[in-house]
């Protein structure tokens, strides 16, 4: 509840945002939209800010917490509920959480998804959040079980290309 005054504060526009669909009381659900594209960014900068604080926490499966470790879903659970944004806890889940985004449009805070490590299979398996500006080579940072065994910062990759599935937003101004 703390966390969620502060943030309130931080932003100062009540009501920052609105929910779309219930997960718990007294949570705001992936996809609300937060009030303008000020709000937006500020809550983006932060969630980002904060992901980048657990680099190198390492890779552990199953696990959304810092002293174990986390997986990849696990990781982002944990960056959005330190910001009290219900989001799910699984990967495959992403696939109905907030808006699909075009790849070219994506944005810092938008959630990007791939398969597991084999490509064929077209199911959601991975994912993590983007964390460059419109015009730079597309970066991500996740929990990795792979060469970086932990949370790390990745170039999308021909690798991540051919896993590529969607990016999801789910934070974004309310439209007007």
């Amino acid at each position: 509840m703390k966390r969620f005054l502060m943030l309130v504060l931080l932003l100062s526009s009540p009501p920052l945002l609105h929910l779309t669909n219930s997960v718990k009381a007294g949570t705001v659900v992936a996809g609300s939209p937060v009030e303008n594209i000020s709000d937006a960014a500020r809550l983006q900068s932060k969630i980002i800010e904060f992901a980048r604080s657990l680099t190198g926490v390492k890779y552990k499966y199953a696990s959304a917490n810092p002293k174990t470790g986390f997986d990849c879903s696990g990781f982002i659970h944990y960056v959005f509920r330190n910001f009290q944004i219900a989001v799910p806890r699984s990967s495959a889940a992403f696939a109905k959480a907030g808006r699909t985004i075009d790849l070219k449009s994506a944005l810092p805070g938008d959630l990007i998804l791939f398969t597991g490590t084999n490509p064929k299979i077209r199911n959601i398996g991975h994912i993590g959040m983007v964390v460059s500006d419109p015009g730079e080579t597309l970066r991500f940072i996740h929990s990795t079980s792979g060469k970086a065994y932990g949370v790390t910062e990745t170039a999308l990759n021909e690798k991540y290309l051919k896993r590529y599935i969607k990016v999801v937003r789910v934070i974004a101004p309310a439209e007007s």
